[in-house]
């Protein structure tokens, strides 16, 4: 007679070391974010526009891939609503839920105009 215990025993497991090697993993790069490595020397890929950059940061979880919102506020014809320098502020130091920081300081220019065109 088999043992239905084991099935569950062995997904335990591999669940357990799954968890603790996704966690290792993360604070390895939490620590490369804190002493300032740039995602170039991550070995990933910088943004070149700043489309790319919304398209490949967690900008897109709160804004939506059509800039249309969610948990933040639709980007679409923000331009309308605030200045660049509004925008420009609010990328620096984020604004109700949003936290500041997010968008690096060499890309906050460029994507201060291309979100004033939106």
């Amino acid at each position: 007679m088999k043992n239905p215990v084991i099935p569950f025993v062995l997904i335990m497991v591999m669940g357990l070391v799954l968890m603790f090697g996704l966690s290792f993993k993360g604070l390895n790069d939490a620590e490369k974010i804190a002493n300032g490595e740039t995602e170039e020397e991550q070995g990933g890929e910088v943004a070149s526009t700043p489309e790319d950059f919304y398209k490949n940061s967690s900008c897109i979880g709160c804004h939506g891939g059509n800039y249309e919102g969610g948990a933040g506020p639709a980007l679409t014809g923000v331009g309308e609503k605030l200045s660049p320098e509004e925008i420009k502020d609010v990328l620096k130091n984020g604004k109700g839920i949003m936290q500041g920081g997010l968008v690096p300081e060499d890309q906050i220019d460029a994507v201060t105009e291309w979100l004033s065109t939106l």
